[in-house]
């Protein structure tokens, strides 16, 4: 495994005196023509268990733009078909066949052995390191009340309602399901950092739609047991929570170093909330389809908003959007690049 001297690591641990970092999440997506170029040739599936092709792509916009970390190409459904869930993606978005809609269904799922059922994943890392020897490299997992939302909604959804009455209807079982999810997660990232990995992400996507007293047990809970597992190996741990907003106080008592801000957030106002950890984020995607200058000027407006830069890793509020002109990626990085320079 080994060290990784870098600005990003540095910044998840509130070190860091060099440049800005930034990554992108979903860098490594249709924007880029090499991208398009490979999946052109081979389905989402069958990329997601490719170590070479998983490489190839993890690498591409990180030497396109001189990205400061990479991240494991995956999906967080991977998990999900060893346990017993039928995923495919149909028409981009994830499709799962047998939703569950009872607590016999959360019973016939199965904890897995992750090093077996995933060994791909592992395989990937080396392959990653082959082509990005000096880069960091991130691994990642849904976290346990996002990967429920699929498993019950059966799909992707605005407002997961299925899942939301689950909780209430069926709590015994929905703790089950969490503490499974919560140990398979567990095992999944721990597997990625031996393999290689140099930080780790949970992306909590759908937790934002919880009140809060049901974030702090069924989301907040379990992800902070997954992240204290993890304490032994000392990597940097981010939690990513799409509207981290409502949860700011809750988020002080979770174990990890840094935070990924949704674009709907004033960043300055969570670094101010959470003076221990790092934040990360939060230029709106969208804003990539703006002229150049606008783009220069939204991403500069961020940067002054905070104090303290030492702490900070720039990225997007949300993955970046299949059309984004790769120009204006460009001018996002030469402008953290250069911001203190």
């Amino acid at each position: 495994m080994g060290m990784i001297d870098s600005n990003f690591i540095d910044a998840c641990y509130g070190n860091n005196r060099g440049t800005i970092p930034i990554w992108i999440m979903r860098q490594a997506g249709r924007y880029l023509p090499e991208y398009r170029a490979i999946r052109e040739k081979v389905s989402f599936e069958d990329l997601c268990r490719s170590p070479k092709l998983i490489a190839e792509v993890v690498r591409q916009p990180v030497h396109r733009f001189g990205l400061d970390a990479a991240i494991l190409f995956s999906d967080i459904l991977t998990v999900l078909e060893p346990m017993g869930m039928q995923v495919s993606f149909p028409d981009g978005g994830p499709k799962l066949a047998n939703p569950i809609t009872s607590p016999d269904d959360v019973r016939r799922l199965q904890d897995i052995d992750v090093d077996k059922s995933l060994s791909f994943v592992a395989d990937a890392y080396g392959e990653i390191r082959k082509v990005l020897p000096d880069t960091p490299v991130i691994g990642f997992a849904g976290s346990p009340f996002t990967l429920m939302c699929y498993m019950i909604q059966g799909k992707g959804s605005n407002n997961f309602d299925k899942p939301k009455q689950f909780l209430h209807k069926f709590p015994a079982a929905a703790e089950e399901l969490v503490n499974l999810l919560q140990s398979v997660v567990s095992k999944y990232l721990a597997m990625q950092i031996k393999a290689g990995a140099n930080a780790v992400q949970i992306f909590d996507s759908w937790g934002g739609i919880l009140s809060k007293d049901d974030y702090l047990d069924w989301s907040a809970r379990p992800v902070n047991a997954i992240f204290r597992s993890l304490e032994t190996y000392e990597v940097p741990r981010i939690l990513f929570v799409n509207n981290i907003a409502p949860y700011l106080d809750i988020l002080k008592t979770v174990d990890c170093e840094a935070v990924g801000v949704d674009y709907r957030t004033d960043i300055a106002d969570v670094a101010a909330a959470l003076p221990n950890k790092a934040v990360q984020g939060n230029l709106d995607p969208s804003v990539l389809f703006n002229t150049r200058e606008r783009v220069v000027e939204r991403t500069l407006q961020i940067l002054d908003s905070l104090e303290d830069h030492q702490n900070l890793i720039f990225n997007l509020g949300h993955g970046i959007q299949p059309e984004t002109p790769i120009s204006n990626v460009e001018a996002v990085v030469e402008t953290v690049h250069r911001y203190r320079s």
